[in-house]
């Protein structure tokens, strides 16, 4: 499917045609988004035709999220809607966690540490925080945590890309860890 870029609106104009409850805003959120979130959905699931499902599961919530919500980052808000269907569906296909790809072990390195984003003043207040706190940390930081928790990389790889060791990696990503379960809780998110 080619996509016509002279035709490619703005997060703005999407955003305003889910609000005026135009269909179209699913065929362009499509045109803009699909590769980058079939990206991140194929890279937990392994499976075309389970990351496509994926992504039409991710056009109807946001179709039913907004409104009411107005995502701040169009893109952000999307990938965290396809990394959550994926996730679901990695559950109940009755896959072990051994078996998962790295994206969706990395993620649950975070399950102790993470709000329940389940109730949406917390999912809005944890974007928040956590634009505010990958803002606040140093290059070398942001690298690996972006790499580990949003690309799914192996901390192997992560060290390779910076010529560090294994350990540097895993300290550093420890030490992450417990700065951002401190700003969380620091800004009373539910643990």
């Amino acid at each position: 499917m080619e996509t016509n870029y002279a035709c490619i609106l703005s997060d703005e104009e999407i955003i305003a045609l889910y609000w005026a409850r135009n269909e179209n805003a699913i065929k362009h959120t499509d045109d803009k988004y699909r590769a980058y979130l079939l990206k991140i959905a194929n890279n937990i699931l392994k499976d075309m035709q389970d990351s496509e499902e994926c992504l039409n599961d991710t056009y109807l919530s946001a179709w039913n999220t907004i409104p009411p919500e107005r995502p701040y980052l169009l893109k952000a808000f999307l990938a965290a809607i396809v990394r959550n269907q994926s996730l679901m569906m990695v559950r109940k296909q009755g896959r072990q966690k051994r078996a998962v790809h790295s994206q969706a072990i990395s993620l649950s390195d975070l399950e102790d540490v993470l709000a329940d984003t389940r109730d949406t003043d917390n999912a809005l207040l944890l974007t928040s925080v956590m634009d505010t706190f990958l803002s606040e940390l140093d290059k070398e930081q942001r690298f690996i945590f972006i790499g580990r928790y949003y690309y799914g990389k192996q901390i192997e790889d992560i060290a390779k890309e910076m010529g560090v060791s294994r350990s540097k990696v895993n300290k550093k990503i420890a030490y992450i860890k417990q700065s951002l379960k401190q700003v969380l809780e620091t800004e009373g998110l539910r643990l």
